[in-house]
Order: C-alpha cells, then sequence, then structure tokens
C-alpha cells in the first residue's frame, strides 16, 4: 500500500471513529477534529467555550499537531491551564490541497501516538 493511499485509509478512520463519537454519524470536518484536538489539549472537556475561545483552541491545536515537524515548541502553560507555543521556524507556503494533506497527515500522526488508532 501507498504512503498516501495508507494515509487515506487512516484519515478516513479517524473521521468515521470521531464522527460516530462527537457528531452521532454526522461527518466531522477538519476544522471540527481540529478543534477536538484543542480541547483535548486544553484538558477542560466539560466547559463550553465563547467564538473567541474555540479559535484559540483551535490554534492550540495546529501548534500541537506541527510540533512534530519542528514548526512549534510548548512554551508554558499558563495559570489558567492554557498552553502557549511559540514559532520555532515559518510555515512553508502551501497551496491549500497541500495544507489539507499536512494537517491530515499531522492529525493521522496524533491519534497514533495517542493510540485513539492502531
Amino acid at each position: 500500500m501507498s504512503r498516501d493511499e495508507q494515509l487515506k485509509e487512516r484519515w478516513d478512520f479517524v473521521v468515521k471513529k470521531l464522527s460516530n463519537q462527537f457528531a452521532d454519524g454526522d461527518v466531522l470536518d477538519l476544522d471540527a477534529i481540529i478543534y477536538l484536538i484543542g480541547v483535548q489539549e486544553l484538558g477542560q472537556l466539560d466547559k463550553s467555550f465563547k467564538k473567541d475561545q474555540k479559535l484559540d483552541l483551535m490554534h492550540i491545536a495546529i501548534c500541537k499537531l506541527l510540533t512534530p515537524y519542528g514548526y512549534y515548541e510548548l512554551d508554558f502553560v499558563d495559570d489558567d491551564g492554557w498552553p502557549h507555543y511559540k514559532a520555532l521556524e515559518d510555515l512553508p507556503h502551501l497551496k491549500s490541497g497541500e495544507q489539507s494533506i499536512l494537517m491530515k497527515e499531522a492529525i493521522v500522526n496524533y491519534f497514533l501516538e495517542t493510540e485513539f488508532i492502531e
């Protein structure tokens, strides 16, 4: 199986599993999955968030997802438990489709690392 086929298969599995667990089977999109990762990383699962906090959660997730690629590292966690990252390297200029593939790959790797999928 090629790397692209394996990524697609794993991505589809992640989407299906998360959609069943968090959206009663409605298919979650990339942004929704990034948001869920942000909530997971914050660790405040039972809290409701304002719109600006939801964007911050997505930022946390993106930083966490791109940390293994060398773009970010955790700087500190503030008194409210919110992680803050610092940029180590500028993100490459990618076309929309390339960005999507990078994020899907990072998400699959995140869920492999957390053993949510095999």
